[in-house]
């Protein structure tokens, strides 16, 4: 009897603060989140920098004040969006569902409703780890979803969290494969869309009035096996809640011209991040290189290093070999 009590202890222990943690109000979440991100800003000179001169390289009509302020509500953002993740590992399913709201929950289960895979673009903006977890809630069915690799601390820490609705994981690297396989079976996938890749892997496209490449993916799974593609967003309103704003699907062009189909639809995917981030540019990764290939200038740290480096292989080359 003795041990059986010693044993329960630190259950109890753990369900209470779990509890405690799931318990924390938003306002206090949201107000340490604000406190994290303002540090952040202060120490982080490289993400401020990079930052300020994507917004205002977008966005050259607005002028410095605004510019600092802004990059300084995206840093909270980021440190608010942290805790919130922090929180939600502790959440069950009920809990996610009553605490995030749905905008559009006719485009998600109009969509659903149909025999053929779907599939879910995003973007990080808000709580875009939400935004697959609550989709997978809320339809009961399990989502692929590809993601990039991250540090191995940072990658343990959040694996059990993303796949605690039933998703699968999977890295970019060699996802094709698993994405038809999933699609050809009538599920969905979900993919983020609004970060930079290389002139192999995608298309040129415009975002907010500048060139860049974007991942032809979506497009090209789209086109291949006839799927809607759905934009999905999670992001925090004027109250501090989180929001999943379900957009009806794409409407897609389909001509004879494979190439420029394939280019055309990934615009539209573009338009669509490109939108979303326009009415909350606080809550979008800024801090990411989006348009280093094409204007390598515009983060000059970067390009000196890739020079150093070259110039290094050069002197140190011959000698490996």
């Amino acid at each position: 009897m003795q041990q059986q009590s010693k044993m329960s202890k630190p259950n109890s222990l753990s369900e209470s603060i779990k509890t405690f943690i799931v318990g924390i109000p938003k306002k206090y979440i949201v107000k340490a989140g604000n406190i994290l991100g303002s540090l952040a800003y202060l120490l982080d000179a490289r993400h401020r920098r990079i930052v300020r001169r994507n917004l205002k390289f977008t966005h050259p009509q607005w002028s410095d004040n605004h510019i600092r302020k802004l990059t300084l509500r995206i840093f909270q953002n980021m440190g608010i969006t942290i805790l919130e993740i922090c929180q939600t590992a502790f959440f069950s399913k009920e809990d996610i569902l009553s605490k995030v709201r749905i905008k559009g929950k006719e485009n998600l289960l109009n969509t659903t409703k149909s025999p053929k895979g779907v599939i879910m673009i995003s973007a990080h903006i808000g709580n875009w780890e939400m935004s697959h977890l609550f989709v997978s809630i809320y339809i009961q069915k399990s989502l692929l979803v590809v993601v990039q690799n991250q540090p191995d601390i940072i990658e343990r820490i959040i694996h059990k969290l993303r796949t605690s609705t039933g998703n699968t994981i999977i890295s970019k690297k060699g996802a094709m494969t698993k994405l038809v396989r999933t699609l050809r079976k009538g599920k969905m996938v979900g993919l983020l869309i609004d970060q930079g890749t290389s002139r192999r892997e995608g298309v040129d496209v415009t975002f907010f009035g500048r060139n860049t490449y974007a991942t032809h993916a979506a497009s090209l799974l789209a086109a291949r096996y006839n799927c809607p593609v759905l934009p999905v967003y999670c992001i925090r309103e004027s109250d501090s809640k989180l929001t999943v704003v379900v957009e009806p699907p794409l409407k897609l062009h389909k001509t004879d011209n494979v190439r420029s189909d394939l280019q055309t639809n990934t615009q539209i995917m573009t338009d669509s991040v490109e939108k979303m981030v326009s009415l909350y540019p606080e809550q979008w990764l800024w801090s990411h290189k989006r348009w280093k290939r094409h204007y390598p200038e515009l983060y000059p740290e970067d390009l000196a290093r890739r020079q150093r480096q070259r110039k290094k292989r050069r002197v140190h080359g011959p000698e490996k070999q």
